[in-house]
């Protein structure tokens, strides 16, 4: 008998078996994505092609509700001050679980559905986050358990939270700040990754703000000792933040984007702006950090005799992680077991893997066991931790991409336009909604999640690290 058929047989027996110990509740929420899957994928290749960055994802958003009100849902757009942010509800009492969904995209990584780098359009956006399967599939998820509430299999309230801007401004922020989670019991997320996981590491809290400084513009030969250079101040103020990286903790990390230098070269620039961003695995450990970044511009502004302003973009916290949650996740995912690929998507894989110059190792959707939460993880941030914050949050990770592909890059755009993407993104709606349906049919296990946020949580006070004011829609 040849290999590959003894594969075959071994995982269609795996999957008999896993089938074989899902209840009938569960096997009906799986149905449920099935069904919807079609229209699942039809809706992520529709963002993945707009590719609609920070609230301007108009299109995008309009996608999900659309789909949502089709499907029964009660759905209240432009919530919390953004026309892109929104909110569908079905059923009533409690528990009330809630799902996220993100679409925004990135800027200037736009990329063809191929395994070379190819844009789509030359220097639009992409979906180099899966942003585009994250929206999809947990509004799969919630639509499973909205219609396991209609036959009456379930009582509860479940919620769809669409979420905009994650990439740039954080738009969770403004919703949390306007109280959208307060009545929700557990709040469910999930992120396309290049493996599947009960996720249950934390993420870097960051602050972003912007600096700019005002001089005096005079010619650069003719006279400059009458310019004062708001371009002089922008370079001591960056030669200060990269000689203090020696001196901060290992878990710190600081960007910054330089905006505007000056215009052309024979004029002393009378204005200079810069993007930039504190990080650390905790919020008390970013908020020195940041005071004394801030306080560095100060210091470049008196050397170069110019003046200077501080602006407020918007910070978010680490994950508030809940193992509680995680665990009920990793019998989900064991039940599941690990997403099988076809040839063709193992090729596409390493492709990608050879044009990134990464070890041609294929797919990794293994289901692991549960890993220990890390004191301090690295990786980067999600404005889900405000949400983790003020709710408990269960988080998942489903394999979209192959392993080690550079995060951010073309080469997830490439994989969340094609099968591989889909697949993940279908596996995440049932993993989800199979996780849901646990906290519906199990009071004690909404208990236990919800005991050791507020174990966790102690006495920190949130308290949102936003301007006063709207957000800044129109601002990208």
């Amino acid at each position: 008998m040849k290999k590959s058929l003894l594969i075959f047989l071994a995982f269609s027996l795996t999957q008999t078996m896993q089938s074989q110990r899902m209840s009938s509740s569960k096997k009906a929420v799986v149905a449920s994505v099935e069904a919807h899957k079609e229209n699942l994928i039809a809706m992520s290749d529709s963002i993945w092609a707009l590719a609609e960055t920070a609230f301007e994802e108009d299109d995008s958003a309009e996608i999900l509700a659309s789909y949502a009100e089709k499907n029964g849902f009660n759905v209240q757009r432009g919530v919390a001050g953004m026309p892109t942010a929104f909110v569908a509800t079905y059923g009533s009492g409690r528990p009330v679980i809630s799902v996220l969904g993100e679409f925004d995209a990135l800027p200037g990584i736009s990329q063809k559905a191929q395994p070379t780098k190819s844009p789509l359009n030359e220097g639009a956006a992409g979906h180099g986050c899966g942003h585009n399967l994250f929206g999809a599939g947990s509004l799969g998820a919630a639509i499973a358990v909205k219609e396991m509430i209609e036959s009456g299999k379930i009582k509860g309230t479940v919620k769809f939270f669409g979420t905009p801007s994650e990439e740039k401004y954080f738009g969770k922020i403004w919703m949390v700040r306007e109280g959208l989670w307060d009545h929700v019991d557990v709040n469910v997320s999930w992120h396309p990754g290049p493996n599947t996981e009960a996720d249950v590491q934390s993420t870097l809290a960051l602050v972003d703000f912007k600096v700019e400084f005002y001089g005096q513009a005079a010619h650069a030969s003719g006279d400059p000792w009458n310019g004062r250079s708001a371009s002089d101040a922008l370079e001591l103020y960056t030669t200060g933040i990269n000689y203090y990286r020696e001196h901060v903790k290992p878990t710190v990390r600081i960007h910054y984007h330089i905006q505007d230098g000056g215009q052309v070269v024979n004029v002393v620039p009378d204005y200079s702006k810069l993007w930039v961003r504190v990080r650390d695995s905790k919020r008390e450990g970013m908020m020195p950090v940041y005071e004394r970044v801030m306080a560095m511009a100060e210091g470049a502004a008196i050397m170069a005799n110019v003046e200077h302003k501080i602006s407020l973009i918007s910070g978010i916290y680490e994950v508030l992680v809940n193992r509680k949650g995680g665990e009920i996740m990793q019998k989900n995912l064991e039940m599941l077991g690990p997403i099988s690929y076809t040839d063709e998507e193992v090729s596409f894989g390493k492709k990608i893997q050879e044009q990134t110059g990464k070890p041609q190792v294929g797919l990794d959707s293994k289901i692991k066991p549960l890993e220990a939460t890390k004191e301090h993880p690295g990786g980067g941030s999600t404005d889900v931790g405000d949400v983790s914050w003020n709710v408990p949050n269960i988080n998942l990770s489903v394999t979209v991409a192959p392993k080690d592909t550079p995060w951010h890059s073309w080469a997830v755009v490439a994989c969340g336009g094609m099968s591989i993407g889909h697949k993940g993104m279908v596996y995440a709606a049932k993993a989800m909604g199979m996780t849901m349906l646990d906290l519906f049919e199990n009071p004690s296990m909404v208990e236990a999640v919800k005991d050791e946020y507020r174990e966790r949580k102690g006495e920190t006070v949130y308290e949102a690290i936003v301007p006063e004011g709207p957000p800044p829609i129109g601002n990208n």
